[in-house]
C-alpha cells in the first residue's frame, strides 16, 4: 500500500530568475524544470497554499544584479496575499529576510521547495527550514543546477544531475527528496492570510 504524504502548506520557489533559466547560462534541463515548477505553483494556488518566490539580489556585474534583465523572475507572480516575493542577498532564503516570520505567521508546518541552484540556495534554504522544525519536501525533479567543470588533479567534470542528486542526498535524512513534483499535494496553512 502506498503511503500518501500530508500536503505542503507552502511552496518556496527559489531563484527562478531569467539569468538561471534562459540563454547560455540556463541550467541543463530548463524546459522540464520550468514546466514542473509552473505546475507546482498552479497546484499550490489551487490548494490555498502560501506561494513564496525568492529572488536573489546578485552582486554588481552578476547575471542576477538587481534591476537587470537576468534578475527578473521568469514565472509570473500571482495576485493576492497568499503569494509573495521575498528578495534575498544570501544563499539561505531565511537569512536576513522575512521568510521565517511569514511562515510562522501563517502557521506553516510543511513546505515544498523547488528552483535553482540545488547545492546552493535550494539546499541552504531547505536546511534552515528543517532546523526551524518544518517538514520539507524537495521534489527530485523540480530543482536544478549547473555542471561542475573539471578540476585537474581533483576530478573530471560533474554533470548537473549528479550535483543536484548529491545536494538532495545531503539532507535526505531529514527531508523528503525522492518524491516527484507531480506527487506533491498542497493545502492552505492553518492561519491563511
Amino acid at each position: 500500500m502506498n503511503h500518501v504524504a500530508p500536503p505542503a502548506q507552502a511552496l518556496i520557489v527559489v531563484d527562478v530568475q531569467k539569468a538561471g533559466v534562459t540563454g547560455e547560462r540556463a541550467v541543463p534541463g530548463t524546459a522540464g524544470l520550468l514546466e514542473r515548477t509552473a505546475d507546482l505553483i498552479a497546484r499550490a494556488r489551487r490548494g490555498g497554499a502560501l506561494v513564496v518566490h525568492l529572488q536573489n539580489d546578485g552582486a554588481p556585474g552578476s547575471g542576477d544584479e538587481p534591476h537587470t534583465p537576468g534578475w527578473a523572475l521568469h514565472l509570473p507572480v500571482g495576485e493576492g496575499p497568499a503569494e509573495v516575493v521575498i528578495r534575498k542577498t544570501r544563499d539561505d532564503g531565511f537569512a536576513g529576510t522575512s521568510l521565517g516570520d511569514l511562515l510562522t505567521g501563517a502557521g506553516v508546518e510543511s513546505l515544498a521547495l523547488c528552483g535553482v541552484m540545488s547545492e546552493m540556495c535550494v539546499q541552504a534554504t531547505a536546511r534552515t527550514a528543517l532546523a526551524l522544525g518544518h517538514r520539507v519536501v524537495l521534489p527530485y525533479d523540480a530543482h536544478a543546477t549547473q555542471d561542475i567543470p573539471a578540476a585537474p588533479g581533483i576530478s573530471a567534470a560533474v554533470p548537473a544531475a549528479v550535483v543536484s542528486r548529491v545536494a538532495a542526498w545531503a539532507i535526505s535524512g531529514d527531508a523528503e527528496v525522492t518524491v516527484p513534483a507531480a506527487d506533491v499535494r498542497f493545502a492552505a496553512p492553518p492561519r491563511a492570510r
